[in-house]
């Protein structure tokens, strides 16, 4: 039996994880379960999983969370650091699907314990890609791949080097807007952004994969988990969200991963790799499906990509920048203090604020200076917010 830590377990990804080891009850024990406000569903969970422990991120709802696990045994507690605590525990298996660049810091405790590490938490990458792999080295720690276009290239990849890999093609549906007129763009409210065609995803992340800006964290996510070169990263519109990722290799070969665009695959690939089990998953029905369609992302409708490139050629830590100024922007976005298409505008000026500061950006990969960058990308961010106040970011 495998003992698990979920760190984000009331998120789309964290019930998708309860959902396939709760199948399972004899394959894992439940070491803690984290989340945010949903006290309820955090606590429902906890006492189903039987968890030695459960955290609120929230210090205000430690009370709630008490009383909700009142005689269950189960141990409580609330805060940052508690969470920290959490992904440190002793678990064979850390699940890390907490959104955004919290997740950074328990991902590291967890590795520290040498065991595996599932990451759905992509910012854990993008913001300090060189200090997890080498936190991972040297602990002697199994870091795996939750989002579901690099599990794709993970599995396509067994039996095969890196080096015979000539390119990565990674794809996305679109989003809500792929279709929209691009001059329509700018008047895009958060509810409709929120509306995905394809996947079953919360509110935050369904809103990047309609600027595409999930998609610019997965190009560098990409980029620092498989030790690509940024040529060799290429992104492709699937409508259809069947095939997650393709591999190209130098005698011009390429690997297709398919599957139904449903998380529990790449999850459960990754709860019991290096073995497969069978899934509640659909089954393609490829004379059903009759066609795969693919196009190259329109740059005016996406500029989010073309930030990627950006933080990829420039180095150091501007991807911990970039994350910071996405996550301000999206609130703002959220809140209706800017448009749609401003979100693009105010990353790229917080980038170009930052860019020429060699002693944040360029500092060695360390926890606190990855922290100081966030910190000082989201001031500057705020700031930018201010300027525009009522004006429009243009």
């Amino acid at each position: 039996m495998r003992r698990i830590s979920i760190l984000g377990a009331t998120g789309s990804i964290g019930q998708s994880t309860i959902d396939l080891i709760a199948r399972r009850p004899d394959a894992f024990a439940v070491e803690a379960l984290t989340g945010g406000h949903n006290i309820a569903q955090l606590a429902r969970d906890a006492i189903a999983l039987n968890a030695r422990m459960a955290v609120t991120a929230h210090e205000d709802r430690l009370s709630d969370l008490r009383e909700a696990l009142s005689g269950s045994g189960i141990e409580v507690a609330a805060g940052t650091q508690a969470i920290h605590d959490a992904g440190a525990r002793p678990a064979d298996l850390v699940m890390s699907a907490i959104v955004g660049a919290a997740g950074l810091a328990p991902g590291l405790a967890a590795l520290k314990n040498g065991g595996t590490l599932a990451l759905a938490n992509k910012e854990s990458l993008v913001c300090a890609g060189p200090l997890v792999m080498a936190e991972a080295a040297r602990h002697d720690a199994t870091l795996l791949p939750v989002d579901s276009e690099h599990s794709a290239v993970f599995q396509a990849l067994q039996g095969d080097s890196i080096d015979s890999v000539e390119r990565v093609i990674l794809t996305a549906s679109g989003g809500a807007f792929r279709d929209w007129p691009i001059e329509k763009l700018a008047q895009a409210t958060p509810e409709q952004a929120a509306t995905h065609p394809n996947w079953d995803m919360g509110q935050r992340i369904t809103i990047d994969s309609a600027s595409m800006f999930n998609k610019a964290l997965e190009v560098i996510e990409a980029k620092e988990f498989f030790g690509l070169r940024p040529d060799q990263i290429e992104v492709l519109i699937h409508p259809e969200s069947l095939v997650h990722a393709l591999v190209g290799h130098v005698d011009g070969g390429i690997l297709a991963h398919l599957g139904a665009p449903d998380m529990r695959h790449a999850i459960g690939y990754a709860l019991n790799w290096p073995e497969r089990v069978t899934l509640p998953v659909e089954r393609l029905d490829l004379a059903r499906v009759a066609s795969l369609t693919f196009r190259a992302p329109e740059p005016g409708r996406y500029p989010a990509l073309a930030i990627a490139q950006r933080v990829m050629q420039r180095g150091g830590m501007s991807g911990a920048a970039m994350n910071a100024a996405k996550e301000v922007a999206l609130d703002a976005f959220i809140d209706r203090r800017i448009g749609f298409m401003d979100m693009a505008t105010l990353v790229s000026r917080v980038l170009d604020r930052l860019d020429g500061d060699a002693t944040l950006i360029d500092a060695s990969f360390t926890l606190d200076n990855v922290m100081a960058v966030d910190h000082m990308a989201r001031i500057y961010a705020a700031e930018g917010l201010s300027n525009t106040a009522n004006a429009g970011m243009n």
